[in-house]
């Protein structure tokens, strides 16, 4: 029996809860539906990524390879600076329906690599670039562009 097969083991005669702790953090939530308290019902407009980083979440909360306890109370992600962004990096940025030309998409590279099921072990990649990060002309280029046009990516 392997190490991954005891834990499991222990979690399903109840001994030990391996579920407790995850990747149940979203990665994404600001403009969502949940977070909607306009006027029009338009979440994606009411809620986009710039205010993301300066509000707070009634329903949840999202980060970059974040993880959390599963009743979503306590939760921990990376926040990062590559002393060149005028913000922390803390959560992934995209664009909403109305700023990109084939709706809402989200602009980073990111990759959840491996993971055992009790999540004992995980890897996670995010690619963080050197240079500022083109917040502004992601935004203002897909926005240019319309819906028989690619997609505007970094």
């Amino acid at each position: 029996m392997t190490a991954e097969d005891q834990r499991l083991k222990e979690n399903r005669l109840g001994e030990v809860d391996w579920y407790k702790w995850g990747p149940y953090l979203s990665e994404r939530q600001w403009g969502t539906v949940r977070e909607d308290y306009s006027s029009d019902g338009n979440a994606w407009n009411y809620f986009p990524h710039d205010h993301a980083r300066s509000r707070t979440y009634r329903w949840g909360e999202d980060g970059l390879g974040g993880i959390t306890d599963n009743h979503n109370l306590l939760c921990f992600a990376l926040a990062l600076w590559n002393g060149k962004d005028p913000i922390l990096k803390e959560r992934l940025f995209g664009l909403t329906n109305s700023e990109g030309n084939h709706g809402e998409d989200v602009k980073e590279y990111y990759f959840y690599l491996d993971s055992t099921p009790t999540h004992s072990y995980m890897k996670y990649l995010y690619k963080y670039p050197q240079a500022e990060f083109p917040y502004d002309d992601l935004v203002e280029t897909n926005r240019d562009r319309n819906r028989y046009e690619l997609e505007y990516e970094l």
